[in-house]
């Protein structure tokens, strides 16, 4: 018997860098879950979508740990009480954070808890479906896309790893431009053409569109 029932995506930027925090939710007769991806900024305003969705918050997930999309993790914590869980890879990372935000001239806020037990291959449990893991370092050593299949098309939260017509920059601690492309050309241009890409700045873009106009990473 099928138990899954309807997801629904909402992308919120955040932030003087305009962050992309995703909030997926899922309603059905038993009462409904979310999740949020990439806690960055404006807790307030993120608390209050989860509360109008009506849903509980059932996991707390980074796509990686720069301090522009984990930055009010501890603040969403003090209400939901819940570990931010990303990819061992992110912790040298999420360990910079204050130091991060004072370098480029925000205020520091304080290190959210989290697990870095993520890794390749994972699953997460969803209202009834499984979101899977995928590692695709490069612009971050910790940076993972998580496939979405309860949305039609399916949907890849890729963090800073792609944008569209752009790529995640690699210039900053233990990024690698090499390790960028084989992530995108290995894990995301093999992806069906119809995948919609929610990246971690900007518009959404298709898989399809990407590997025909990207200028950066070629197929």
């Amino acid at each position: 018997m099928n138990t899954s029932t309807p997801w629904n995506l909402e992308v919120i930027a955040v932030g003087p860098l305009q962050m992309n925090a995703v909030l997926l939710t899922a309603t059905g007769p038993e009462g409904g879950e979310a999740i949020l991806f990439d806690p960055g900024d404006e807790a307030p305003r993120l608390l209050a979508k989860i509360e109008s969705s009506g849903c509980r918050l059932t996991h707390l997930l980074a796509t990686h740990c720069h301090f522009d999309h984990i930055g009010c993790g501890s603040e969403i914590q003090a209400t939901y009480d819940l570990p931010l869980k990303c990819h061992a890879g992110a912790v040298p990372v999420i360990e910079r954070l204050q130091a991060s935000q004072t370098m480029w001239g925000f205020e520091a806020t304080p290190t959210p808890r989290y697990e870095a037990d993520l890794a390749d291959g994972d699953t997460i449990a969803f209202a009834g479906q499984e979101i899977t893991v995928h590692h695709v370092p490069g612009h971050s050593p910790g940076q993972v896309m998580y496939l979405l299949p309860g949305l039609a098309p399916v949907h890849a939260l890729v963090g800073d790893c792609i944008f569209h017509g752009g790529v995640g920059r690699t210039d900053l601690p233990g990024g690698d431009f090499a390790t960028l492309e084989k992530s995108i050309r290995e894990r995301i241009y093999t992806l069906p053409d119809e995948v919609i890409i929610v990246p971690g700045h900007g518009p959404d873009t298709t898989v399809g569109h990407e590997k025909a106009t990207n200028p950066f990473v070629r197929p």
